[in-house]
């Protein structure tokens, strides 16, 4: 499987450049690709305007820079990502990633934090299987997971997110690409764009690659507003996104409560992938350091609160009571603050 693969550019900065795999056509062989490649590379700047040609290539799908996966269940594979937030990253490539391989196609959870790590993970998968992506599930709104999605939407993929996720994206897309972009520089960001989803789950909905069904549930407010479970029904293993963090310090950006909420009740899966950090092989063993934070979390906000401490005074008082967590997690010190502040505002309306 051959594919063209071409150097786009900023119209405005010709000397931001990036790779673009045009993962839509692919081509039994070199010469088939060389003959097509300028037309495809046309169509595809067409609807980039903000881009330029610079180069382009024809490349077996072998040699595609790919992201590393492991199989963690049978067909089911993850990417895991560095333990870390995006500032203490090279490029934002933070996430857990995954794909499970059905009799008839493919099914991608999350994809990436920009168009380029997306591209990587598509290699990853095309090292492993030829056979159609048929759907990509975004677990939330969050770029790490959500801003690889144009890559599969090119593959044929249909995008499915929780019912909420369309309006989060509309809201928060454009300021989230803007500071990634800020971040990492404007190269290692070329093609990314927003991509809203094709399909709202309110509830719940499977999804079938040909006897294998994925189950998808749409969570209350927790992590974020717009959290999605896939379940792979054939191996017991869950997808959690950001529902489940280990070793990275959990991020509250959505309901504090809703998310103690969400742990107190079991999940009947096998192996369970976090959105960051290494897979659990049972629930207590995914969420106990995570709920011991949230519920420490709670505990010191209400206190500050019942103290009738002002905003000023409580966030750095809820910082303190927690320190003694601090050796459990990565990018504790900033990621604390943060959530101090979003669990006042939360909690003192209650």
């Amino acid at each position: 499987m051959i594919f063209a693969i071409l150097s786009a550019c900023l119209s405005a900065d010709p000397h931001s450049c990036g790779p673009v795999t045009l993962v839509g056509h692919p081509f039994p062989t070199v010469e088939a690709c060389r003959a097509a490649a300028p037309r495809i590379a046309s169509d595809w700047l067409k609807d980039h305007p903000a881009l330029v040609r610079d180069a382009l290539a024809c490349t077996p799908a072998a040699d595609l820079p790919a992201l590393p996966v492991r199989q963690v269940a049978d067909g089911v594979h993850v990417h895991l990502g560095p333990v870390a937030q995006f500032e203490d990253s090279p490029d934002g490539w933070i996430a857990n990633l995954g794909f499970v391989i059905g009799p008839d196609s493919i099914a991608v959870i999350d994809a990436g934090a920009s168009r380029a790590q997306g591209q990587a993970l598509f290699a990853a998968i095309r090292r492993i299987s030829d056979k159609p992506i048929s759907h990509l599930v975004i677990t939330h709104m969050h770029p790490d997971h959500a801003f690889g999605a144009e890559v599969f939407r090119e593959a044929g993929a249909a995008i499915l997110g929780h019912e909420r996720l369309a309006d989060a994206l509309q809201g928060r897309g454009r300021t989230y690409l803007d500071n990634l972009t800020r971040l990492y520089g404007p190269g290692p960001m070329i093609g990314t764009r927003v991509v809203l989803p094709d399909k709202a789950v309110g509830g719940s909905l499977d999804i079938d690659l040909g006897g294998r069904v994925l189950s998808l549930t749409a969570a209350p407010p927790a992590h974020s507003d717009n959290d999605l479970t896939v379940l792979d029904r054939a191996t017991g293993t869950l997808f959690a996104g950001d529902l489940v963090f280990r070793d990275l310090t959990p991020i509250v950006d959505g309901s504090l409560p809703g998310w103690l909420d969400w742990m107190a009740v079991p999940q009947d899966a096998g192996a369970i992938v976090p959105g960051h950090g290494p897979v659990a092989q049972n629930w207590d063993e995914a969420v106990s350091a995570q709920r011991d934070f949230l519920t420490a979390l709670h505990r010191a906000t209400r206190e500050a609160l019942d103290a009738g401490l002002p905003m000023s005074e409580g966030v750095p008082a809820i910082v303190d009571a927690l320190a003694p967590l601090a050796g459990r997690w990565k990018s504790f010190p900033e990621s604390v603050a943060r959530d101090a502040t979003a669990a006042f505002k939360e909690l003192e309306w209650e």
